[in-house]
């Protein structure tokens, strides 16, 4: 066994050991690569630790591997118009290959030089001429941004973005944000384009995979491997918690391993996600526990009726916290859930 454990769990870090997506991979690259893409935008969303920045970031590398690919990465938080202004010039200054001879650029100070001539412009100005001169070289610029919100500053980001598309620049977009953040941007009036965006829910990940993986990296039987991946119900951070956590008891007992995987799925995520809930989804949580369990009991138990449930049920299982594989009966979706959350 290695001595470097092979896991992760600091967010947006590509870890070492990670369960690939390909459907959804695949999926975004054809699309961008197409000659005449279908879109030039996908939104990935899902609960956090689910893998949304793993997927993007799996896209992202894989895109920038290619020579006729640009890609500028986001920071949310800060003004997206002028950042992308000046990481696009600061990308294009590092390969003069990309631009015409004689054109340069001053993001910082709104100039825009040709041959010599210096003239003034805006954020919006430099990226326009910076697209043209792309375009002519047969070149694609891809945006990302992580964990996005509903703000002003993405209003205004994404309806310029919209003006690029009109105007058929190579640009293309994929964001990623928890599925309230998300909604609330395609559902803002002024950015109505975003509802046609293709969209992808980070679901769980196979167990098939996550076995295979816990396999050979602990040597263990497959049966063991099987009931580690098990534990974790393929959800993104669980499986690398769960890897971190073996990985440091692979000598002692399970349940040493299990104390400290809920420990960091306490600490990274759950208290988050707990805090998000409203005081009557806490209660059901609560009411659900370990296993499955039907929804006459949990109304007969919190004295609900059915169509009050059912709204709270729907509510849960779109923020990822809940799931009904049958009917009548439904089950807390994360791993170790309960064991963590009954202490609050």
């Amino acid at each position: 066994m290695k001595k470097e454990n092979p896991f992760t769990i600091t967010f947006g870090k590509q870890p070492n050991k990670l369960i690939a997506r390909y459907e959804d991979t695949d999926r975004i690259i054809s699309t961008f690569n197409a000659d005449n893409a279908v879109s030039q935008t996908f939104l990935i969303e899902g609960i956090r630790g689910s893998g949304k920045t793993v997927l993007m970031t799996t896209v992202a590398k894989k895109l920038e591997e290619e020579k006729d690919w640009i890609v500028i990465n986001l920071n949310p938080t800060m003004d997206l118009l002028s950042n992308f202004a000046i990481r696009l010039n600061s990308e294009c200054n590092s390969k003069p290959e990309l631009l015409s001879k004689g054109f340069n650029i001053s993001a910082a100070g709104f100039g825009i030089g040709v041959n010599g001539e210096k003239v003034d412009t805006d954020y919006v100005g430099i990226i326009e001429k910076i697209f043209k001169e792309l375009s002519k070289k047969k070149k694609r610029v891809l945006i990302t941004i992580d964990e996005v919100v509903h703000d002003d500053n993405m209003r205004v980001f994404a309806s310029q973005f919209q003006i690029f598309i009109r105007q058929d620049y190579p640009v293309f977009l994929i964001m990623t944000g928890l599925r309230e953040n998300i909604d609330l941007i395609q559902n803002d009036p002024s950015l109505t384009f975003l509802l046609r965006s293709p969209k992808i829910v980070t679901g769980p990940l196979s167990i098939l995979q996550i076995t295979r993986q816990y396999k050979e990296i602990f040597e263990i039987e497959g049966d063991k491997a099987n009931e580690l991946a098990n534990i974790t119900k393929g959800y993104a951070f669980a499986f690398q918690a769960l890897g971190v956590a073996y990985w440091n008891h692979s000598d002692g007992k399970l349940e040493d391993a299990l104390s400290e995987f809920d420990e960091l799925l306490d600490d990274f995520v759950y208290k988050k996600i707990w805090t998000s809930l409203t005081s009557k989804e806490r209660d059901i949580v609560k009411t659900i526990g370990v296993d499955e369990v039907s929804t006459g009991d949990i109304c007969k138990k919190l004295s609900m009726n059915n169509g009050t449930f059912a709204k709270y049920r729907d509510k849960l299982i779109y923020k990822g916290v809940m799931e009904s594989t049958r009917y009548g009966y439904v089950s807390l979706a994360l791993p170790h859930f309960y064991e963590v959350v009954k202490y609050f």
